[in-house]
């Protein structure tokens, strides 16, 4: 039997989700959501019908109808259309999400482009929405911040979800559905929290206690890259975070197990297509 792990606290305890409230109450006619960089959105219907829509060719359905309460999770910018009849008067309480790392965010990548949930089959939400409607319903001291907080709460219980329930929102193959397999999520949480180890396929295979081949085969079919290429990608991600917040790209590259910074600007150089200086100067001016 295998044990029980933390399976998202090193996700997002290296990039984090911060919901930001913008709106409580009735939305009627046509509201416009428009895709920023780097920022996502979860609505929550608590009551009312609408109708959903977004452009052509974005990767989301052309028209989604939504009949009872629900959660609308956008983990990546997408435009999209609320349309309400003014006499149904839908009740919202939205929050817009920001991603470290943007379009880069471990999760932002492994989720679908739009999930709709009901409320009443993500178990776990009824206390935490009433908290949070409370704190919506009224103007009170910290009222906004707490309500961020809470909806936090909300996204880190849907995640929760999606990882224990997989098939049911048909998520692609990624990160999320590595981590819902037991044996490839004791190794993703261990690449996850020690990215420095010299992690070859045979210590990667014995973390999950399969064979190197059944473990590779079971990786790549699951997570949709193999092994070596998720670390990588895992460590380029922990690079740009760090870069950003301003550490120097040798400490970086010898905390992430590179023997020095050449050795890391070449993997990043490869895979990002630019060199680390190069990024941070095209993407965070201020930084450099």
């Amino acid at each position: 039997m295998v044990s029980p792990i933390d399976r998202l606290s090193s996700v997002l305890e290296r990039f984090r989700v911060r919901a930001h409230l913008f709106h409580q109450g009735a939305l009627c006619g046509v509201t416009h959501f428009d895709a920023v960089p780097g920022r996502g959105f979860l609505h929550v219907l608590r009551r009312g019908e609408l109708v959903v829509t977004h452009r052509s060719r974005s990767g989301a359905p052309r028209r989604v109808n939504v009949s009872e309460p629900s959660l609308l999770f956008y983990p990546r910018p997408l435009a999209h259309d609320f349309h309400n009849a003014p006499a149904e008067g839908c009740d919202f309480v939205c929050a817009s999400l920001d991603f470290d790392g943007g379009a880069s965010h471990p999760l932002a990548r492994a989720l679908p482009s739009m999930v709709v949930l009901p409320l009443s089959t993500v178990s776990g939400l009824e206390q935490s929405l009433a908290l949070l409607f409370a704190e919506t319903e009224h103007v009170r001291c910290g009222h906004r911040l707490l309500a961020d907080r809470l909806f936090e709460v909300v996204l880190l219980q849907l995640l929760r979800w999606l990882i224990d329930h997989p098939d049911q929102v048909e998520l692609p193959a990624g990160l999320l559905t590595g981590l819902a397999d037991p044996r490839l999520a004791r190794v993703l949480v261990a690449l996850h929290e020690q990215p420095g180890l010299a992690w070859s396929l045979e210590r990667m295979a014995q973390q999950a206690g399969m064979s190197r081949s059944a473990f590779a085969a079971r990786f790549r079919t699951v997570v949709g890259q193999t092994p070596a290429d998720h670390l990588t990608h895992w460590r380029l991600a922990l690079t740009q975070s760090q870069l950003r917040e301003g550490r120097s790209l040798k400490a970086v590259a010898l905390s992430l197990g590179y023997a020095n910074a050449t050795a890391l600007s070449r993997v990043f150089t490869q895979k990002v297509g630019l060199s680390p200086r190069a990024w941070l100067d095209a993407n965070f001016p201020d930084v450099s």
